[in-house]
């Protein structure tokens, strides 16, 4: 049996992995073959961290990659507010005509819409606004807005609507923001399930 002490394989890998990573970036000095010791490496991309005497802080040895955004706080803000603007253009908006007037109301501030003789009612806060309209024909146009119809006379946004009670005789008491509460009869209870896209624990409901 020859004399020679077999390396250790556990102390060679390592050893094999640094020469390997060396070759790969292509920054290894000059020295002896591999197999006869490690070589040494300089690599542009070393990230080991270095101390600061002076500090006490570490920061990476070679920080050119490292890609520094300095974003000033007033130019910041004053985006999120342009863009605050332009999402409030983009939301939909029913204009009409009042007292010679033509008024613009976001869909999302009017939280129902209700029957009264000719005309309809749209519930707005803080004012609520009479529009020569039928409710048949605002349920339609609204319909694709998130507006459901809950009784022969009035019409809700499903967004504005906070809870639901059922009744004994089948129908159910709906309260939206605010505090109204609006009656919703056995004929149009199954658009109540247009109120939410999930429903936990309710299988029954609305149905």
């Amino acid at each position: 049996m020859s004399g020679h002490k077999i390396p250790d394989r556990k102390a060679i890998a390592p050893e094999m992995f640094v020469q390997q990573a060396a070759h790969a970036n292509g920054d290894v000095s000059a020295g002896p073959p591999p197999g006869d010791t490690i070589c040494s490496t300089e690599s542009r991309r070393d990230y080991t961290l270095e101390s600061k005497a002076e500090d006490g802080f570490y920061e990476p040895a070679d920080t050119s990659l490292l890609a520094v955004t300095r974003v000033d706080a007033a130019n910041l803000i004053r985006a999120l507010q342009q863009l605050e603007v332009i999402a409030k253009r983009q939301a939909p908006r029913i204009a009409f005509k009042a007292k010679g007037r033509i008024l613009f109301l976001d869909l999302a501030e009017i939280v129902a819409v209700q029957a009264e003789g000719n005309y309809v009612s749209l519930r707005h806060r803080p004012n609520p606004y009479l529009l020569r309209e039928s409710l048949s024909s605002m349920a339609e146009m609204l319909k694709p807005y998130g507006f459901i119809r809950i009784h022969r006379s009035v019409v809700v946004n499903i967004s504005a609507v906070e809870e639901i009670q059922p009744l004994p005789t089948g129908e159910y008491r709906l309260r939206v923001k605010g505090g109204k509460e609006y009656l919703v009869t056995r004929t149009y209870k199954d658009n109540l399930r247009d109120l939410a896209q999930l429903w936990v624990g309710s299988e029954r409901l609305c149905g």
